[in-house]
């Protein structure tokens, strides 16, 4: 791990026994009550008693798994700000996914270690351009699995079905990703500043770096500088996912960071307002989703919305008022709900009156 400065919240490491993992809120609760959620990202090594997956990975059950629409990133750019296109290709199994990964062109390079294939993933960032089997719809974990399951982790995010009835793919369900070298998630946020959670199955390790939040709005701030083409056109352009901000361009502009490497059969979470980015270093699946606690609802109120994908994700924040803040949901249906941003105390306070629009979901 690395930071531009000593003070930076460094991203902390949990090991919790069997006992302490068996109620996944209570341990997210458990983190952030030691400042997890300060540096942004978290990683959380499961107790040997966990298993999400009896059969081995090069089963039949995943090898045979089509990803539908599989991503070529082209990546252009220099001096560490780049900006990344993704195209979507044509529909292939796991098992051709794979084998191209370990093809001549595609392999992970030679390197001494982790530092050095850093070093190699920005030298090569916009060369070669990878396949990213990502936003792929489904779960490989068992379905008696109850315990940190990704598909059912049981938190108020899931008011998003029981009170509206709708599921969001990859954001209240699970997604999967099958990487290969090079393969890159740009800095962003999650979609309505909600939590993630990320277990790495099989494979080659991931990078990720990560802002706290309470620098969000810094970066937030540099980047518009950065991309002002994109900026003018969306002021929530990160959400685009286009961005890729090297570490030393970041130290350049004081912005603070940490990266962390995520192995096989370790959990990243990510914290709302947590900006993070990443690659990977080969042959990698991995499963991830959104979540949500009490401490997110502010931000979810507050997070910014991006208007011009129709993609985008827009969560009515109607149910979780009601629920969780009822001494506030009259004032906020009625737009006098008004504070600062959660990160940003020294912002101007944010007064939104919810449309009758802004009370149904926005779903891809």
């Amino acid at each position: 791990m690395s930071s531009t400065n000593n003070s930076t919240p460094k991203i902390m490491v949990f090991r919790p026994t069997w006992k302490e993992f068996k109620d996944f809120s209570s341990y997210i609760e458990v983190m952030e009550s030691q400042g997890a959620h300060k540096a942004g990202v978290a990683k959380v090594i499961p107790p040997p008693e966990w298993k999400p997956r009896k059969n081995n990975y090069d089963a039949n059950d995943i090898m045979s798994l089509i990803i539908p629409a599989p991503i070529r990133q082209n990546v252009k750019g220099t001096q560490g700000i780049y900006e990344q296109i993704n195209v979507k290709e044509k529909a292939m199994t796991v098992a051709d996914f794979k084998i191209m990964s370990e093809s001549e062109k595609y392999k992970t390079p030679s390197h001494f270690d982790y530092s050095d294939l850093e070093r190699k993933f920005w030298k090569n960032v916009i060369y070669n351009s990878p396949l990213y089997g990502a936003d792929v719809s489904g779960s490989i974990t068992d379905e008696d699995v109850n315990v940190w399951n990704i598909n059912k982790l049981g938190t108020i995010l899931d008011y998003v079905n029981e009170d509206y009835g709708i599921r969001i793919e990859g954001v209240n369900t699970a997604y999967l990703y099958f990487g290969m070298w090079k393969t890159s998630f740009a800095w962003h946020t999650e979609d309505m500043d909600l939590y993630s959670i990320n277990y790495l199955h099989y494979g080659y390790p991931k990078t990720w770096y990560a802002v706290p939040p309470e620098h969000g709005h810094r970066l937030e701030k540099v980047a518009s500088e950065m991309y002002p083409f994109y900026a003018s056109i969306c002021p929530a352009f990160l959400r685009h996912k286009v961005a890729i901000i090297s570490p030393n361009k970041l130290k350049k502009y004081s912005i603070p960071y940490n990266h962390i490497t995520q192995e096989e059969n370790e959990i990243i979470i990510t914290f709302p307002f947590g900006y993070h980015a990443g690659f990977n270093h080969g042959f990698n699946i991995a499963e991830a989703t959104n979540f949500a606690t009490p401490r997110w609802v502010d931000y979810g109120k507050r997070a910014s919305q991006c208007h011009c994908c129709r993609d985008s994700i827009n969560i009515s924040m109607d149910t979780f008022v009601k629920r969780i803040q009822p001494e506030k949901y009259e004032l906020w249906l009625k737009g006098y709900d008004i504070n600062t941003h959660p990160e940003d105390p020294s912002c101007t306070p944010d007064k939104r009156t919810p449309s009758k629009s802004g009370l149904l979901c926005n779903i891809k």
